[in-house]
């Protein structure tokens, strides 16, 4: 085993669960978000060497999930189709709850629109700052300002309707 692809099996071991429980926020369903992340780790893989010289991974590949996770949404032909008759689900994994809302803000936040989720995701979940969630998302600070805003909005919308009150205040513009 070669150097490269020995430090390529340290960084999943390290950060596979990270990824994980960010593409599900994303896309609120835990074997979508696993197969997210398994092509978010090949797409790693075959250009580990490349974006292992310019530094840390984490953030190309938190750039590959999320690019990943949008396409996803985009392209009716990838989604599954809807059945009468729902299989038996296995209960969400790896999920801690600070209260007895938890699931239902994760199902609440898959009401907000894709790329608001995105950056509430990165902003809230992650705890990343707004230059941060900004070059990830390849867009303007302003844009992730205003669809942080926009966000929250629907995400107390989502909650308000499931009868749940939501004290979510936007972040002051220094942040």
């Amino acid at each position: 085993m070669s150097t490269g692809e020995s430090d390529f099996r340290g960084w999943v071991a390290e950060g596979r669960a990270g990824l994980r429980r960010t593409a599900y926020l994303l896309c609120g369903d835990w074997y979508l978000a696993d197969d997210l992340v398994q092509e978010t780790l090949a797409r790693m893989f075959s250009v580990w060497e490349r974006v292992t010289r310019s530094g840390p991974p984490d953030a190309y590949a938190r750039k590959v999930l999320l690019n990943l996770a949008l396409d996803h949404r985009r392209r009716p032909s990838r989604r599954e189709l809807a059945a009468s008759v729902l299989p038996e689900r296995a209960s969400p994994e790896e999920t801690t709850y600070v209260d007895g809302d938890g699931p239902a803000v994760i199902a609440a936040l898959q009401d907000v629109p894709a790329g608001q989720r995105a950056v509430l995701v990165l902003r809230y979940w992650e705890d990343r700052s707004i230059e941060e969630t900004a070059r990830l998302l390849g867009t303007s600070e302003g844009n992730v300002k205003s669809q942080s805003s926009r966000g929250l909005v629907a995400l107390r919308s989502a909650l308000a309707e499931r009868g749940i009150s939501a004290e979510l205040e936007p972040e002051e513009a220094s942040s």
